[in-house]
């Protein structure tokens, strides 16, 4: 009952607050199963998987998601993803806890910051006057990317840190492609959640099938999980549009700052 309450909730998160609620995924899933992060990230990434899945392929519909590039930062994120992995399995497990506490912090940070400016009606995005200055800039005519070599080079990061941060701590890396394409490119804020999103569905997909082949996959507690973030995420998005963007985020962020707190007090 536990898993699948705690599944809802993830998937509700990852609706309403954007990519990057899918962090809370593993922790909440240690405290609750008391198995290691090791183990508990495929079940966080299968989860988070399935419903970014179903954000981008709605997405997709809607002609929002930037395919070529979600597809360029989800194959270089693949690659990395075993070497993440294979580091998570070196690393001490409460040496892993405290770092996917250091991500925490920095995703409540984002939140709060993102809060402040959806308050003040600034979009977390560069501002009209710096749109041209952004590597990856789409056409007027077609509304695709003019694909240039810095453009890729910066979509090629973002995917790399994305894709390694996957594999190692079983995060989706919502928390940083969303970031990064408001950044890096000029697209609209609903482009940049989808576009994330399809990029998570890619990297977290290998990332499970290398835990399976790996043999640490929990099958109970991962599909009762990943099938309640899915009905999560479809109620989250019934709801989305009619809950206050500021105060999402900081209930956000708060509730990252709580349990960075416990991931800490529980591995010191």
């Amino acid at each position: 009952m536990g898993t699948l309450a705690l599944g809802l909730l993830v998937g509700l998160v990852m609706a309403l607050t954007g990519a990057g609620g899918g962090v809370l995924a593993v922790p909440l899933l240690v405290f609750t199963t008391g198995l290691p992060v090791q183990e508990v990230s495929a079940i966080g990434l299968l989860a988070v998987g399935l419903a970014a899945t179903l954000g981008a392929f709605l997405g997709l519909r809607a002609g929002e998601v930037r395919y070529k590039a979600a597809g360029l930062m989800g194959f270089v994120g693949l690659l990395l993803s075993p070497v993440g992995f294979w580091v998570a399995q070196q690393v001490d497990t409460k040496a892993l806890g405290l770092a996917f506490s250091v991500v925490l912090l920095w995703v409540a940070f984002n939140a709060f910051r993102g809060a402040a400016n959806s308050e003040m009606n600034v979009i977390d995005a560069p501002p009209d006057s710096e749109k041209s200055k952004c590597p990856c800039i789409r056409s007027p005519e077609t509304g695709r990317f003019i694909w240039t070599w810095p453009c890729a080079r910066a979509l090629v990061f973002s995917g790399a840190v994305a894709g390694f941060l996957s594999g190692l701590l079983g995060v989706g890396g919502g928390f940083v492609l969303v970031p990064a394409l408001q950044r890096f490119t000029n697209l609209s804020v609903q482009s940049v959640t989808v576009t994330s999103l399809a990029v998570i569905a890619i990297v977290s997909t290998f990332g499970v099938l290398n835990s399976v082949g790996a043999g640490v996959f929990n099958y109970e507690i991962g599909i009762t999980f990943a099938a309640a973030a899915l009905c999560g995420m479809l109620f989250g998005r019934l709801v989305s549009n009619k809950m206050p963007s500021a105060q999402l985020k900081k209930a956000f962020g708060a509730m990252c700052v709580v349990v960075a707190i416990l991931m800490v007090i529980k591995n010191i």
